[in-house]
C-alpha cells in the first residue's frame, strides 16, 4: 500500500515540504496531534507493524523523556505547581511547553521517515538534479549510503557470528578484536563502494557538459489536481497563521487566539493536508476491492 508514492515527485517533495515545514514550527497544540496522529498512521500505513514497533520503541522514550527534562531546567510560567528539592519552581506553563515540544519532535521523526519511504533518490536527483547536480547527486548518496551501511554491517555481523567471532560474547579483549574486525571490513566495503560508484558515473558521462537524463517520470491529469489541492491547502494555511490564527502562548501564561470561523477553518484545511496521502491510500484500497468483488 503506497499509492501516494507512484505520484509525481514535485507533489510528493511539495506535500513534505509543507507538512514537515509546519510540523517545525506550529507550536498550537492542535496542529501538534494532529500532526503526531496523521505522521504515525502514514507511517504505519506505509510499513505495516514494523513502524508500530519502531515508534514505541524509540519515539515512545523520545517523547517521555523531552516531556520531563523540559520542567527540570525550565522553571518560566505564572502557575506554580510546587517547589523542587532544588527551590526551582515547577510550573505548568513548562510542563505543557515541554509536552507540546515532545510532541513537535516525535512528529517531525515521523513525517521524515514517511519521507524517507516515498521520496527516493532518484525522485531528488530528478527534482534537483539540473538545479544543483553535484549537491542533489551527494544527497541522495548519502540518503542512500546509510540503509546500505546497516544492512551489509547486519550481513556481516553475522557472519562473523558464524565463524565464532561474535562481539556480544567473550571476554572484553576478544569482543573489542571482533569489533574492529568489522569495522575493518565496513571500512574496506565502503571505500571500494565508492570507488565503483565513481567509476560507473564517469562510465555514464557525468560531469560532461551537454549530457541527457533518462527519467520514468511523467506529469498528469492526477498529479495536476494534487498538486493544485495541496498548494492551496499550504497557502490557506499559511495565511491564517500569518493572521494569527494559529497564535498560542506558553510563557507567562497559557494564551491562544480566539475560537472564530475562520480559525477552525485554518485546522480544517491542516487536517486535510496532513492527511491528504492517508485518503489516496484509503482511496485506493477501496478501489481495488470493489474491482475485486466485480471478478
Amino acid at each position: 500500500m503506497n499509492e501516494f508514492k507512484t505520484y509525481h515527485p514535485i507533489v510528493n517533495f511539495t506535500y513534505f515540504v509543507f507538512v514537515i515545514g509546519f510540523s517545525c514550527f506550529f507550536m498550537h497544540p492542535v496542529c501538534l496531534c494532529v500532526s503526531l496522529v496523521c505522521g504515525f498512521i502514514y507511517s504505519v500505513m506505509l510499513k505495516g507493524k514494523k513502524a508500530i514497533k519502531t515508534n514505541l520503541i524509540y519515539m515512545l522514550p523520545v517523547l517521555l523523556f523531552t516531556a520531563l527534562i523540559n520542567p527540570a531546567f525550565n522553571h518560566e510560567g505564572v502557575t506554580v505547581i510546587q517547589y523542587l528539592p532544588s527551590g526551582n519552581p515547577l510550573t505548568l506553563e513548562s510542563i505543557i511547553y515541554g509536552l507540546c515540544a515532545a510532541v513537535m519532535i516525535v512528529s517531525v521523526i515521523c513525517h521524515f521517515s514517511c519521507y524517507n519511504e516515498v521520496m527516493t533518490s532518484d525522485k531528488f536527483i530528478y527534482l534537483f538534479g539540473k538545479i544543483i547536480p553535484a549537491m542533489s547527486l551527494i544527497i541522495s548518496m548519502t540518503l542512500r549510503f546509510v540503509p546500505r551501511f546497516a544492512s551489509h554491517l547486519k550481513v556481516v555481523t553475522n557472519a562473523q557470528r558464524c565463524m565464532g567471532r561474535d562481539v556480544s560474547s567473550g571476554s572484553l579483549v576478544k569482543r573489542a578484536k571482533c569489533g574492529l574486525n568489522i569495522l575493518s571490513i565496513m571500512t574496506t566495503w565502503s571505500l571500494e563502494n565508492a570507488i565503483e560508484t565513481a567509476d560507473s558515473m564517469k562510465s555514464r558521462g557525468y560531469g560532461i557538459p551537454g549530457r541527457t537524463a533518462f527519467s520514468i517520470f511523467t506529469f498528469d491529469k492526477r498529479d495536476k489536481k494534487a498538486l493544485i489541492c495541496i498548494l492551496l491547502l499550504g497557502i490557506y494555511i499559511f495565511a491564517g497563521y500569518l493572521m494569527g490564527k494559529m497564535y498560542f502562548r506558553f510563557f507567562p501564561s497559557v494564551k491562544m487566539a480566539e475560537v472564530s470561523v475562520f480559525g477552525i477553518s485554518v485546522f480544517a484545511a491542516y487536517l486535510l493536508l496532513c492527511i491528504c496521502p492517508i485518503i489516496i491510500e484509503l482511496r485506493e484500497v477501496r478501489k481495488w476491492k470493489s474491482l475485486r468483488s466485480k471478478i
